[in-house]
């Protein structure tokens, strides 16, 4: 667990990642929708989920101004959910979680949701190193997923 001794930041993170709102952004007022991505004001606290079996940054938003202060809202897919009913082994992304210690009810209804259907957690929010800073890193315990 990282945590920055200079940001306090309430517990409950509560955020949109699709929505459309008017800002000002390079002197005009502008409509900003985001879909899939989240707002990063300078100093702006948010979260960026990976996957049900990989971790999560509560970030630190940076301002940056190229970006509209946005930054994703996760990981991302790596593949669509219909890929990844058809390509991943329910045995396989079980024993992945398994190995991680995370209690979890995966079934076959799940696998659209599977880690192996997103992308790499740690290359995102290294991409992202000129938009939010990140300052507690999360680890999943336990997953509960509902039809």
């Amino acid at each position: 667990l990282l945590i920055s001794p200079t940001v306090e930041f309430d517990p409950m993170i509560n955020i949109a990642h699709n929505y459309a709102a008017w800002e000002s952004h390079f002197g005009r007022n502008v409509i900003v929708h985001r879909k899939g991505a989240t707002r990063a004001r300078l100093g702006e606290v948010g979260i960026i989920p990976g996957s049900m079996g990989t971790k999560s940054y509560i970030v630190e938003g940076l301002g940056n101004e190229d970006s509209f202060m946005s930054c994703s809202h996760g990981a991302g897919r790596r593949m669509s959910r219909s890929l990844a009913f058809k390509t991943l082994s329910l045995e396989e992304e079980c024993e992945s979680m398994d190995e991680k210690g995370i209690i979890h009810g995966m079934r076959k209804s799940c696998l659209d949701e599977a880690p192996s259907a997103y992308k790499d957690i740690e290359q995102v929010i290294a991409s992202e190193d000129d938009l939010v800073k990140p300052i507690v890193e999360l680890e999943p315990l336990a997953v509960i997923k509902g039809d």
